[in-house]
């Protein structure tokens, strides 16, 4: 039997560069050593105010996304969150036993409620509708970047918690940490690239090419030109984004040159942008036009739904397990 793996993403918000380099190019590669359950969070997404028919709409794209990028329905649970409403039974009875301490410490709470003039409840509890994703399936592994660590030590904590007061159920899980890949924002480096931040910071997954060139043409360097100058943080970042995409399409003779050009003051930032875009290019065009087949096909309704029929499966065991150690129901 193959380990279980689980991960999540938001339907909110394009799918970008950053996510694909940083989660989703990890989360295809676990699919043949794992047994894997991924995930299009649309309760997380409620967090915020918006509009139900674009929730809709994004779950779906969502999918698509994942699905181009190279995550198989067929040898993956591939589901929407709240097709499997077994999510938010559990989130609640493990709220009950996770401390209001440890939410508190939550970093990402203080940083995405700061400056709201509204704070829903569930920003607050959203580690734990987080931590029930992944105990939902025991999972005993999460493909996680740095930002995520915190959330998923609480999710160990309350499977502990909940382990000791009910018997051993849960395995805690553990973070499975691919190849680093924070990809920093085009405009501003010294922040994670986040369609949040604005149009210019981000390069989307299926973006059209002239809008991505112009993106790389304008990301924010430095002066350039001087023998053994440190590297500032926008180079590093194109140096990042090219690196990445030349372990994909193979052509990775091109990043010591320029490295070594830029360490005798010879580089020319124009040139670093152009082999970045069309290394780049070479990685997302194949991903568009998968993405385009797939759409046109108008089969994703059903693989989501296939895909949640299996996952109650195993959700429908758990919660029957659950419900008995902590006395719930009449049966």
């Amino acid at each position: 039997m193959k380990e279980r793996v689980f991960s999540g993403i938001q339907p909110t918000g394009t799918l970008h560069v950053g996510n694909y380099f940083g989660a989703i190019r990890n989360w295809a590669a676990l699919q043949d050593e794992y047994d894997c359950v991924y995930c299009v969070v649309d309760y997380h997404a409620i967090t915020f105010e918006i509009d139900p028919e674009e929730l809709r709409r994004a779950s779906l794209d969502m999918a698509l996304d994942l699905m181009a990028c190279g995550i198989d329905p067929e040898r993956t649970i591939l589901f929407v969150q709240s097709d499997v409403p077994m999510h938010t039974e559990l989130a609640w009875i493990l709220g009950c036993v996770t401390s209001y301490g440890d939410l508190t410490r939550m970093t990402q709470f203080k940083d995405k409620s700061a400056g709201s003039e509204f704070v829903s409840a569930g920003l607050f509890t959203y580690p734990v509708l987080q931590a029930a994703d992944i105990l939902l399936y025991r999972a005993r592994g999460v493909p996680v970047g740095e930002d995520q660590v915190q959330h998923l030590e609480l999710s160990r904590r309350i499977a502990r918690r909940f382990n000791g007061r009910f018997g051993q159920l849960f395995p805690e899980p553990e973070p499975i940490v691919g190849k680093g890949a924070r990809i920093m924002s085009l405009s501003d480096p010294s922040i994670k690239m986040s369609k949040s931040a604005g149009e210019q910071h981000y390069v989307g997954m299926m973006e059209d090419e002239a809008s991505i060139h112009k993106k790389l043409r304008s990301a924010v360097t430095d002066a350039g030109l001087e023998t053994g100058a440190e590297m500032s943080p926008g180079v590093e970042n194109l140096f990042e984004i090219l690196e990445l995409s030349t372990e994909i399409t193979g052509d990775a003779s091109i990043v010591p040159e320029l490295r070594s050009e830029f360490a005798d003051g010879r580089l020319m930032y124009s040139r670093l942008k152009d082999e970045t875009f069309e290394r780049l290019m070479s990685v997302l065009r194949p991903i568009q036009q998968r993405r385009a087949k797939l759409e046109a096909s108008g089969d994703i309704a059903e693989v989501l739904r296939d895909g949640a029929r299996r996952a109650r499966e195993i959700a429908a065991e758990t919660i029957a397990d659950v419900r008995k150690r902590v006395g719930l129901g009449t049966e």
